[in-house]
């Protein structure tokens, strides 16, 4: 009867503890949400949303800008922070103050938000005026991450930090790896100012462990117990001496204890990958923004006046219309058809945008590009950062006889990471499952080759949530031509006359 008793007091004992610890947590994560999280988002958000300094490490598509803004959130609802400075790659600065903010942040916080833009008129001073206006209202400042290598960026970010209980957390932390490079240097001395910090990447390391020291300097140069990037790297890295050109270079040899650094981690971080979310959606879309070069700007122009001369007064066909659409896209990516019928290159932002995009996903990825120049174009800047063994390629260029072995190897071979082609043809009755990212460079008109393309991963034998990613030069025809497939509007057929002329 005694051990009876001793066990019946301990189970009960136990479950009380329980209990209580789970109201105890509810109650500090009383918080109205805006947007219902996933149950890896409420993990996330419990075991950070407290501390002054942490790290996100969820995989593109499990929705860690969400997990941010609800931290930011509760903070702010606390009475722990009054400003934020969010820091971003090019890519996804306007998609922050364009969507994810107005999409998540909750209805009952009013805020002053604030995009950063280098050139800064009358209309955006006063904009930027706000937010050192004394009131109620949570500020929220966005800058592009390379607004950081500036003087004048880092001035008024310090000026904006000191004048706010804040928060400053970076997006896609992996941008400041380089423990060398100015906007880092200039990023760890904003950290300096403020009590909350945050860091959120996919893939904290990129090309090797070493990438984690800067990232976790900037949370507490203490959170990794060591004095120095190199005693990091001797702790973690084995070097070796090589000649180059004449020139000892110190280079890793391997790696090594890395289980005691992800130990180390743990108790500031949270990892979580697509496979682990099984209450994800079955298919995730993000977009990347980038901007037109300024000589893509001026043909853009140029090409649209002449689409609208060509509709003035005139009947048009499909054929005329899906032409000047295609002309003008071209620009975008980076390239048109000469009268002479050759390609000529322009500069452009595209494909350094898809390399930040790769760096921040895990696994195999599948790359669609519309036209067959910009899938040579990815072939050859992938072939030279990753290796001639990691890509293979299958649209119109690609050999009959290697198309098949092409597919194989991608879905066996652990080396071959990329496969590049065209919607036109590699968007039908091919498999593609050992992928769980699909990356479009750029898109045709055609909603039903958009639809087959999406279903080379998303078919059975998939076991993970697929993430769609579509790149997109802004206050351009790429816009319209994204947003109307993701409609499932077949623009092919309904775009005509006067709908082109608002388009362009």
């Amino acid at each position: 009867y005694f051990y009876i008793f001793v066990i019946h007091t301990f189970f009960f004992f136990h479950v009380d503890f329980i209990i209580k610890s789970y109201i105890h947590v509810n109650r500090k994560m009383k918080y109205k949400f805006k947007t219902k999280p996933y149950a890896h988002q409420l993990t996330a958000l419990e075991n950070s949303w407290h501390k002054e300094e942490f790290a996100y490490f969820m995989e593109m598509g499990t929705g860690k800008t969400k997990v941010l803004i609800d931290n930011l959130a509760m903070l702010y609802d606390k009475g722990k922070v009054d400003g934020a400075l969010i820091i971003a790659p090019k890519g996804v600065v306007g998609t922050w103050y364009n969507q994810e903010l107005p999409n998540h942040l909750a209805d009952h916080i009013e805020n002053v938000t604030v995009l950063w833009q280098a050139n800064i008129n009358k209309k955006q001073q006063e904009k930027l005026d706000q937010l050192f206006k004394t009131g109620h209202e949570l500020h929220i400042l966005v800058m592009n991450v390379e607004a950081l290598s500036t003087d004048k960026g880092k001035l008024f970010a310090a000026k904006f930090l000191r004048s706010h209980k804040s928060m400053l957390a970076i997006d896609e932390s992996t941008t400041i790896k380089n423990p060398k490079a100015k906007r880092t240097k200039n990023i760890l001395s904003l950290g300096d100012i403020c009590k909350y910090r945050r860091i959120m990447t996919g893939s904290p390391v990129t090309r090797n462990p070493l990438d984690l020291y800067s990232q976790c300097e900037f949370l507490n140069p203490r959170l990794l117990q060591f004095t120095s990037y190199y005693a990091f790297r001797n702790r973690y890295a084995e070097m070796k001496t090589i000649h180059v050109h004449g020139r000892s270079v110190n280079v890793v040899h391997k790696f090594q204890n890395l289980k005691e650094l992800s130990e180390t981690l743990k108790p500031f971080s949270y990892r979580v990958l697509k496979q682990d979310c099984l209450d994800l959606p079955e298919k995730v879309y993000i977009k990347r923004e980038i901007s037109l070069s300024p000589e893509q700007k001026k043909l853009y122009e140029q090409m649209k006046k002449q689409a609208i001369a060509v509709l003035n007064g005139k009947q048009v066909t499909s054929v005329t219309v899906l032409t000047q659409l295609m002309r003008l896209q071209q620009i975008t990516c980076g390239h048109f058809t000469a009268d002479d019928g050759s390609i000529q290159p322009i500069k452009n932002n595209r494909l350094a945008e898809l390399l930040d995009v790769l760096e921040e996903v895990e696994g195999k990825v599948i790359i669609w590009g519309h036209y067959q120049e910009d899938v040579k174009n990815i072939v050859n800047i992938l072939t030279e950062k990753y290796g001639p063994g990691s890509v293979v390629s299958y649209y119109g260029l690609t050999p009959q006889e290697e198309r098949q072995k092409n597919i194989k190897r991608f879905q066996a071979n652990n080396g071959v990471r990329f496969l590049v082609g065209t919607p036109q043809t590699g968007g039908y009755g091919i498999t593609l499952t050992e992928a769980n990212t699909v990356i479009y460079y750029s898109n045709g008109y055609d909603l039903e080759k958009r639809m087959q393309s999406e279903d080379r991963a998303h078919r059975i034998g998939q076991k993970k949530t697929v993430t769609y990613v579509d790149i997109i030069a802004q206050d351009t025809v790429d816009e319209k031509i994204v947003k109307s497939l993701r409609k499932k509007i077949n623009i092919a057929s309904e775009v005509m006359g006067e709908e082109l002329r608002d388009w362009i």
